[in-house]
């Protein structure tokens, strides 16, 4: 199933994301204020960001920034550390103990690469994040990726194609150096 999408830059819909992209940008604000010793209040702003309920327990270390929000979803026992920003249009789904290291980009739209189109409109593909997987500090994971079940990104790398589950993967472009 094609999962992409775009977003013409002189849309209705486009104006109604820029102003759901303000909403956002205050509410990661406002969550960024906060101490990682402050679950409560760290728990209901980005509930708000996002729309819906976490899964239990939750943490995030602050700050986090977040352009849209509405397209994220966060399983069971879910952590996500500081400095951390989740991009774009595109769905965003953490499955349950997902392990999110500091620094870490989730960026769901992109541009076309044809230089007369770049500016026309914006591609965007969903993200999945399976079970137990373990995305390492300062890693970017890219439009329309799935990242197995109990993977690892390991630290700095940046992952363009899906990771197989039980593997970990490395390097820019990412590629698998173990099995688990």
């Amino acid at each position: 199933m094609d999962t992409s999408r775009w977003i013409g830059v002189r849309s209705a819909g486009f104006r109604a994301n820029s102003e759901r992209i303000k909403v956002a940008t205050r509410l990661s604000t406002r969550l960024s204020a906060y101490c990682w010793d402050e679950p409560e209040p760290i728990r209901d702003v980005f509930e708000e960001l996002i729309g819906k309920p976490v899964g239990e327990p939750f943490h995030l270390i602050p700050p986090f920034y977040a352009d849209y929000g509405l397209n994220i979803t966060i399983g069971h026992a879910v952590f996500i550390g500081y400095e951390c920003m989740f991009t774009g249009h595109g769905a965003i789904d953490l499955a349950d103990e997902v392990t999110v290291s500091n620094k870490v980009n989730l960026v769901t739209a992109g541009h076309p690469v044809e230089p007369d189109k770049r500016r026309a409109y914006i591609t965007v593909e969903p993200i999945t994040i399976e079970r137990n997987a373990w995305i390492g500090t300062a890693a970017t994971v890219l439009p329309g990726v799935t990242i197995g079940a109990d993977s690892v990104v390991a630290a700095g790398a940046v992952v363009t194609h899906d990771v197989p589950p039980a593997t970990v993967v490395a390097g820019v472009p990412a590629a698998v150096i173990r099995h688990l």
